[in-house]
């Protein structure tokens, strides 16, 4: 809310493909989405999206991401059998649960605010949610326990969508994707374009591509805009080595 302002209308969504939908029909100006967690990795479902959809990266956010254990008023610790949440969330709280309720079953759901929802709506006993504080005074339920986070550096980077590209002034970063043949040598000289110009790469991602077994699609953020002289002639280079190349979007970096 703090990039857009306060006056902004929320549109929730059921799921990371919802959203893209969304944005794609216009139904949303803009769409946000992980793409990374500095404890449970990457988010592997929005980098297939991000090839599936013709949208582009306008911005990113990093947000610190601290996880609470919330139930229903008078459940006690001792009688958690269930621990509901997103996926991302139960891998980054999967080492203090596992001292906290070594026998509690984790279950999987579609939100963390969804299974904070789930669980108020069912009445369920034996179970609690990993969400946040504000998703635990909404749906009327108490915290058992803070910080459940396996580590107070728990990060996620966000990504804006749009389906129109920006052009960032100043410092920038920029995603793309692209495909080569499987031969010896060949993602080493399509990184080598970037490497003999001093551009550094932040990130880079491997997803199978569908249909074509053992072929991988690459996905790769680095500093500097498309615009600029030095990552034109990579880009230049990079597309005679590769069958397919899309640049997904520059944009501003995340700040702090």
């Amino acid at each position: 809310m703090a990039r857009f302002g306060e006056g902004i209308e929320l549109l929730p969504c059921r799921s990371f493909q919802e959203v893209f939908q969304r944005v794609k029909a216009g139904k949303a100006l803009f769409g946000v989405v992980p793409i990374e967690n500095s404890l449970a990795g990457s988010v592997h479902q929005v980098y297939d999206l991000l090839l599936a959809h013709e949208l582009f990266i306008v911005g990113e956010v990093e947000v610190r991401i601290s996880h609470h254990l919330i139930a229903l008023p008078g459940v006690k610790l001792a009688g958690v059998r269930q621990v509901l949440s997103h996926p991302q969330a139960l891998a980054q709280c999967q080492g203090t649960l596992a001292r906290l309720l070594p026998h509690a079953e984790p279950v999987p759901t579609y939100d963390t605010a969804g299974s904070a929802k789930l669980l108020a709506e069912r009445g369920t006993r034996d179970a609690a949610a990993i969400a946040s504080r504000r998703a635990a005074r909404i749906y009327g339920l108490v915290i058992l326990r803070e910080h459940l986070e396996d580590d107070p550096e728990n990060y996620t980077r966000f990504l804006v969508l749009s389906p129109s590209p920006v052009e960032p002034q100043g410092a920038a970063k920029t995603s793309l994707v692209f495909s080569m043949e499987n031969v010896p040598g060949a993602l080493h000289r399509c990184l080598g374009a970037f490497a003999r110009r001093g551009i550094d790469l932040t990130k880079i991602e491997s997803r199978p591509l569908r249909g074509r077994r053992w072929q991988y699609a690459f996905y790769v953020d680095f500093l500097g805009r498309s615009d600029e002289p030095q990552v034109r002639e990579a880009l230049a280079e990079l597309e005679g080595q590769t069958s397919f190349l899309r640049v997904l979007g520059s944009y501003p970096p995340a700040r702090g």
